[in-house]
């Protein structure tokens, strides 16, 4: 039996503040795969995965069956908005496996050649984050667009914050954010502790987040919807296990897992 290095719920990051953060120390002395001799011990190899901080709890779950299925890997999660994970990698950052929130950032990857034949895998759709006590009393997406409603959305570059902005137009609504955020767990968190009126955030967010939000749907929501892709990074040096990761993403059980937090098919 292998030993653990960091117990699972500590093992990957998430944006700015997440509870993730706590695990980062020991996540930096994960170990790569080291053949020995003699009396040396074989340590676990490192599957490095990026993934849109949307993705946290079912990559988790997904990360757990992955390594109850391979002995010998240790899978190290790093959450955050999907064009800072792309930022990252075009900067040279060690990565083996990106799933992304659109196609339009991983599609950035693609032309540079960093990652590999991406296949989608999951769709998303926003909605309306508020305290559980609502106390703007938000109603509607129109709702959002009221004078004294502290509003918080993702910024234009992340995938939420070009979603938020294309319902916008379609709807003819004008929003003024108090904040615009970089993921959209960290607009979920502003929700969450009171600092924001409303969000705008994924259906799945607004589950995951269980009692401490209300969810309010609308209709505008259903004609923007999210397609999140996922692909090996060229350059991992794990690339067999980088495909096996993505393939078990894609299977019947990943799709299960996905579609029990409210993703969608694509």
């Amino acid at each position: 039996m292998r030993a653990r290095t960091a117990p699972r719920s500590a093992r990957h990051t998430s944006p700015r503040g997440g509870p993730a953060l706590a695990g980062l120390a020991v996540l930096g002395v994960l170990a790569t795969s080291l053949t020995g001799c003699g009396g040396e011990e074989n340590e676990d190899t490192t599957l490095t995965v990026f993934a849109a901080a949307s993705l946290q709890d079912t990559f988790t779950e997904i990360a757990d069956e992955f390594e109850a299925e391979h002995a010998d890997v240790d899978v190290r999660l790093n959450f955050d908005g999907s064009s800072g994970l792309a930022e990252q990698i075009q900067g040279g950052a060690p990565a083996d496996v990106f799933a992304s929130a659109d196609t339009q950032t991983m599609d950035t990857l693609v032309a540079d050649d960093l990652v590999e034949s991406p296949e989608p895998f999951a769709t998303n759709t926003l909605e309306i984050a508020v305290p559980p006590d609502n106390p703007a009393g938000i109603a509607t997406f129109a709702d959002l667009a009221g004078p004294d409603v502290r509003l918080v959305i993702c910024a234009p570059e992340v995938p939420c914050g070009h979603a938020t902005a294309q319902v916008a137009s379609d709807a003819g609504v004008t929003l003024a954010p108090v904040s615009e955020e970089q993921s959209v767990t960290d607009v979920l968190g502003k929700v969450t502790t009171g600092e924001a009126d409303a969000g705008l955030v994924y259906v799945t967010d607004v589950t995951a987040a269980g009692e401490d939000v209300q969810g309010i749907p609308f209709e505008e929501s259903k004609d923007v919807v999210n397609t999140y892709p996922i692909a090996p990074v060229t350059d991992s040096e794990h690339g067999d296990l980088a495909a096996e990761f993505v393939t078990m993403v894609r299977s019947d059980a990943g799709r299960q897992v996905l579609t029990e937090a409210g993703f969608g098919t694509p």
